[in-house]
């Protein structure tokens, strides 16, 4: 039996309130005027090739364009459904941010230059509208503008309504010329679509917007809604990246006139019974496919997202009525649709143009760097996610030895003064697992560091300021937060039973922290004692450039910091091929660390 999830909306009439639900089986003709094909996905993230180890029939964007081509071809000129005979038929294809990230993939594309791999497969895709997410800022608003301005065929908008581009001149004439807005309208068989979208307020602490203002989310994306409005538009779908499909469910309550809101930055699996998933991914199903929020005036609405990395398409089938409401969804038709490719029985071939194109070259490069082999590793190095985010791991360790070493070598060429200690956001180690033991590729150093941060001195930071930077650091542990330290050059004790530390907007401290206990750098000089900071000489600190200018809110507060001419990878490679002769020893780098961080309580 056909599943249709009918609305009462209080403009309905009383006669249509009582056709509704006097029928023992309902359908959309009943009510409809319109059926929509709502296609999304969010946090794509430059995963081009397929979905990983051991997924390799799984996922990438080849497969992902075809799987899309044929939605569309179903959703417009396929066999009508019974219960939906009668009712024109559109579609529509948006993305919810985070359209490429950091890492390997990504440097080859920043090799080739524009348009980039992954502007050239979203052009073959063919997207309605884009949203920029907090990751599409990560080299900086320059790139965000290659990015954009490398569509040649379909020339998408990217929206946001909170996103003030006024002090950057490149996305600013991108806004200029209708590349960039706070929404777009789009027809569909005659019908009258406002999309709107959003992007997160944390974007200055978790990524490099520079002179991008970041307004309030509500009161923007409702002005938005009411200005459609006034227009005529009666179809509202807004598209965000506020972090997690949470933080979209508390938006609802604070808007009115939104009838689908499509989360991204969350990277949650909405399913329901008898959806087809990714292997293993029956246990990551975070709630129904949609899940229901309620917006001002209690109307419901329904909010869809997918799990990134190109593999799924989520696909939601709405009804709207003659004036623009929404009615109802299909539930039979809606849900995540796996990408799946060898012998399964919902493959689909890569489409032709994407793999040539896109997959093939960003391959080709990956290869290349995997068969660069730097050195051997006797232990296995853990980067992987949760720890580098909450304790000590070997390979933060590593990658903070490597900063500290590099910035030793040429701070003097740079005349500045020779860092005391390093740091290491875990936010910035990306490469979510386990390398074991042996060969060493600089595609290894990629994963780990994808960035592409440089390496920066910091000097005469106060020590009570250092304390409040390790403050900052511990402070949001239970969150799993980036901003948890790999350190190099000394040793710290925290207590997980002490006040967190929360800082103003401007970095200014509004409630001290109170984790930090000790700190000793490894001569033996102690920093603080007791929770207490020792009077004594300034710190030179070396950061990557994304910390040193204040992101994962560390309170730098605008110290002077000088670049130094390598990136973190870079430096990586160097210190593993140079500063340790091609070999990671297990007394170097023992799994669990070296007790550089000892957690109380």
């Amino acid at each position: 039996m056909r599943r249709i999830r009918l609305l009462i909306l209080p403009v309905l009439l009383l006669t249509l309130v009582v056709a509704m639900t006097a029928a023992a089986e309902p359908t959309a003709a009943q009510g409809g005027n319109f059926m929509l094909t709502l296609l999304h996905n969010n946090d794509a993230e430059s995963q081009l090739i397929n979905a990983g180890s051991g997924l390799e029939d799984f996922g990438g964007v080849a497969r992902f364009a075809t799987l899309v081509q044929n939605l569309k071809r179903s959703a417009e000129t396929g066999p009508p459904p019974a219960a939906h005979r009668g009712v024109k038929r559109g579609v529509i294809m948006v993305s919810s941010g985070d359209n490429f990230l950091a890492g390997p993939e990504f440097n080859a594309s920043l090799e080739k230059g524009v348009p980039f791999y992954d502007t050239i497969a979203m052009d073959l895709i063919g997207y309605d509208a884009v949203a920029i997410g907090n990751h599409d800022f990560d080299f900086g608003p320059d790139v965000l503008a290659d990015f954009i301005s490398g569509y040649q065929r379909t020339r998408p908008p990217y929206l946001s309504a909170n996103l003030d581009f006024s002090g950057e001149p490149r996305l600013q004439e991108l806004v200029n010329q209708g590349r960039i807005a706070p929404s777009t309208v789009v027809k569909v068989r005659g019908e009258n679509i406002g999309i709107i979208g959003a992007t997160t307020t944390a974007l200055p602490f978790i990524s490099s917007p520079r002179n991008v203002i970041v307004n309030e989310v509500a009161p923007a994306v409702q002005a938005e809604i009411d200005r459609l409005r006034s227009k005529g538009v009666n179809i509202i779908i807004l598209i965000s990246h506020l972090q997690s499909i949470d933080e979209d469910l508390m938006l609802a309550p604070m808007l009115e006139g939104v009838d689908i809101m499509v989360a991204g930055g969350g990277d949650e699996l909405l399913a329901n019974e008898g959806d087809l998933l990714l292997p293993g991914h029956e246990q990551i199903i975070f709630g129904p496919y949609p899940m229901i929020a309620t917006d001002k005036n209690g109307a419901q609405i329904p909010v869809v997202t997918t799990p990134g990395s190109y593999n799924y398409v989520g696909k939601f089938v709405a009804i709207f009525d003659r004036q623009g409401n929404l009615i109802g969804w299909d539930d039979d038709l809606s849900g995540p649709v796996r990408v799946a490719g060898g012998n399964n029985p919902d493959a689909v071939q890569p489409h032709p143009q994407v793999q040539a194109l896109v997959v093939d070259p960003v391959q080709a490069a990956l290869n290349e760097l995997a068969n660069n082999v730097i050195a051997t590793s006797e232990v296995g190095l853990d980067g992987i996610r949760t720890n580098v985010r909450t304790r000590e791991t070997n390979e933060g360790n590593l990658i903070a030895d490597a900063m500290l070493w590099q910035a030793t070598q040429l701070a003097g060429s740079f005349g500045v003064p020779t860092p005391d200690i390093a740091l290491q956001n875990g936010g910035g180690i990306r490469n979510d697992t386990i390398i074991g033991p042996g060969n060493i590729t600089e595609l290894h150093t990629f994963d780990m560091l994808p960035f592409g941060n440089f390496l920066s001195i910091v000097p005469n930071v106060p020590r009570e300021q250092f304390k409040e930077i390790l403050e900052n650091a511990v402070s949001r542990v239970e969150n799993v937060d980036g901003r948890f330290a790999q350190v190099a050059g000394f040793s710290f004790t925290w207590d997980a039973a002490g006040t967190p530390q929360v800082l103003n907007p401007d970095g200014t401290v509004a409630t001290p922290g109170t984790r930090v206990i000790d700190v000793t750098l490894d001569d033996g000089t102690p920093i603080v004692q007791g929770g207490v900071v020792v009077p004594g000489d300034p710190l030179t600190i070396a950061v990557n450039n994304f910390l040193a200018m204040g992101g994962d809110q560390y309170p730098f507060r605008g110290a002077a910091f000088t670049n130094v001419g390598v990136s973190d990878q870079q430096a990586l490679e160097n210190y593993i091929v140079q500063g340790l002769g091609g070999l990671i020893t297990a007394a170097d780098y023992p799994e669990g660390g070296e007790g550089r961080i000892t957690r109380l309580n």
